[in-house]
């Protein structure tokens, strides 16, 4: 009798967990439940991508003050030497040549919006 009513019970609770651990499974498959899931994994993706980005930008500034030190760039300037352009801050003008009159490119525009009145 004893047993009989062990496996009765052992079998009851095995079936109440099975029961509870389907449906935990199935509420975590629902549209909204994987949409919050994407949601939350989006958001922490982000904060990583973030966190990078700053460790590359803190990065490229030690290694600029670096290079800054080993060619002195940051040196008090004479102020008896020309101060140049600096040709990635400032673009050289276009060079034309000897004689040649200066003219003004302009390329033709051509909309391609369908929308516009011709």
């Amino acid at each position: 009798m004893f047993r009989r009513t062990f496996w009765f019970t052992a079998g009851a609770a095995a079936g109440v967990w099975a029961t509870a651990k389907v449906n935990r499974k199935i509420k975590q498959l629902t549209p909204e439940s994987l949409a919050a899931q994407a949601a939350d994994k989006a958001v922490v993706a982000g904060h990583r991508l973030k966190d990078f980005a700053l460790d590359v930008r803190e990065g490229m500034v030690r290694r600029e003050a670096e290079l800054g030190e080993a060619l002195g760039l940051e040196a008090p300037v004479d102020p008896d030497l020309p101060v140049l352009p600096h040709a990635a801050v400032e673009p050289a003008p276009p060079r034309r040549r000897r004689g040649a009159p200066a003219r003004n490119r302009t390329l033709p525009y051509n909309s391609y919006n369908r929308n516009e009145d011709h």
